[in-house]
């Protein structure tokens, strides 16, 4: 054998060996913790999860069967305690964002205060947008919300009312819930709605665009060296949406460039509103462009799950639905409740409709992916159910959505029970551990979500909207819905049969 033989085998002999003992390494950091197969080496386990479409129950069942700290990649685990997901999002935590956040970019090269990895440049961009969420800042949020649950029971008193003599007209709640949150979403980010409502479709193609490259992003967060080359400006600008584009993702960019561009111009005047108070508080022009996309992104889709999602399980657990409507109709004989509108203080005084938020939330979590947290360089140790774990230094732990909010530890034998009389039991130390699991929902703590404010206005004023309008029914309770999650949620064809109320 030639002497450049030899050398060629060497060197690829110093390759494998280096690449098998950082396989061992990256193994033998978190052997402690147990789960699916080649989890220790690889994060195919993650990718598959995803492509699956059913991402929440791959991860819950990762954790029954692993325990409550469960491996799912080589540097990744994923919990199910609420006290852990607690002190790891806690306002002082020693805690960071994992770099999963970084493929939730909508431009390539360009943060939000969602994918921003940075602590202090997090805090600084949450500071100076919370008065603008919060609704001080910005007057007309809730007469805005109105508008559109106004022209969402126009919509369906136009075109979907069906009667007991025959007529059917059936409705697609799912896609109309969508309508309804994107266009105050939309109306909240800009100051103009995208109109889906008044022209009943998909206007833009955003909701199938969005559904179309939802797992492509989650994917991206799922495998950080990938989402770091696509995620770059030189490779990103090539892969994905412009701006320029005439529908999808690229519309929406355009519109909010050319929106946000005019209030930067010599001409515009300042406006009590959400873009207002943003610039107000010191947000560029670049910057609002990606916070306006990331509002619509995330705001849209998961208040639309949360409205459908309640909606169903209403449908399919009468008592709990008369329960609603019955309360309804009392603060309307009451005098409690305005007109047109539900008022947001008024939704907030009536205790099932609270009661149905807390456990619609809970039963069927809007956001269900990894939003995993890296530990402290020092690593932490921490103790769930009486046990003891070591969590190594810069060990990224994920999210378990639906073991949180499906713990029989803390919700009871019937955790998989639609049971909103479980929130208004006595005051007792399991119903405050209740109300700290079921905030896991919104974020906790420093990463609590901006958004949290707007949408509880959404959802105080549209079921009481919807049940004291109409009648719902479920058409086919055998195939309810489409559903998949890669974690977020893709749902349509929820087809319901709409009867006015007798007594409105």
């Amino acid at each position: 054998m030639s002497f450049t033989s030899k050398l060629l085998l060497q060197v690829v002999g110093l390759v494998v060996a280096g690449y098998v003992f950082r396989l061992w390494s990256q193994y033998n950091r978190l052997k402690a913790f147990k789960g699916p197969l080649g989890t220790g080496f690889t994060n195919l386990w993650l990718v598959k999860a995803v492509l699956g479409l059913n991402t929440h129950l791959e991860y819950y069942n990762v954790c029954k069967k692993y325990g409550p700290l469960s491996r799912v990649g080589p540097d990744t685990l994923i919990t199910d305690s609420p006290e852990l997901l607690i002190r790891m999002n806690a306002a002082r935590s020693a805690y960071t964002k994992g770099a999963w956040y970084k493929g939730n970019r909508i431009q390539p090269g360009h943060d939000n205060v969602f994918s921003m990895l940075s602590e202090t440049g997090h805090a600084q961009r949450r500071t100076q947008m919370a008065a603008g969420y919060s609704g001080k800042e910005n007057l007309s949020l809730e007469s805005s919300v109105d508008t559109h649950v106004q022209s969402f029971i126009r919509l369906i008193r136009k075109k979907y009312l069906s009667n007991d003599k025959g007529a059917f007209k059936p409705m697609d709640l799912a896609r109309k819930a969508q309508f309804f949150t994107l266009d105050v979403i939309t109306d909240v980010a800009f100051g103009q709605p995208f109109g889906d409502l008044e022209q009943d479709e998909d206007i833009h193609k955003y909701i199938q665009s969005t559904e179309e490259m939802l797992q492509v992003i989650i994917l991206m967060g799922t495998i950080p060296a990938v989402s770091d080359i696509v995620q770059s400006e030189s490779v990103g600008t090539l892969l994905f949406p412009s701006g320029k584009e005439s529908t999808g993702i690229g519309r929406l960019i355009g519109i909010a460039q050319q929106i946000v561009g005019e209030r930067f111009s010599a001409s515009a005047q300042a406006q009590p509103d959400m873009l207002g108070s943003f610039m107000r508080h010191g947000l560029n022009e670049e910057e609002l462009v990606s916070e306006s996309l990331m509002q619509i992104l995330a705001g849209g889709d998961t208040s639309a799950t949360a409205i459908r999602a309640t909606m169903l399980h209403l449908m399919t657990n009468r008592r709990s639905y008369e329960a609603l409507r019955d309360e309804i109709d009392t603060a309307v004989r009451a005098g409690k409740i305005s007109s047109p509108v539900i008022k947001d203080v008024e939704g907030q005084a009536l205790p099932y409709l609270q009661a149905v938020i807390k456990e619609g939330m809970r039963i069927w979590p809007p956001v269900t992916g990894l939003l995993s947290k890296k530990s402290p360089p020092e690593g932490d140790t921490v103790e769930i159910l009486g046990k003891t774990y070591f969590i190594p230094g810069n060990t990224n732990v994920g999210y378990c959505a639906w073991g949180v909010m499906h713990s029989t530890d803390v919700f009871g034998e019937d955790a998989d029970v639609f049971r909103p009389e479980r929130w208004l039991e006595p005051e007792s130390e399991k119903l405050s551990r209740m109300h700290k699991t079921v905030e896991l929902a919104w974020g906790y703590g420093k990463y609590q979500c901006l958004g949290k404010n707007v949408a509880m206005i959404e959802l105080n004023k549209v079921f009481v909207e919807l049940l004291r309008n109409f009648d719902f029914e479920i058409i086919d309770p055998t195939r309810p819905w489409k559903s998949g999650n890669v974690g977020l949620w893709m749902q349509s064809e929820l087809w319901v049969r709409v009867l006015e109320r007798e007594h409105s």
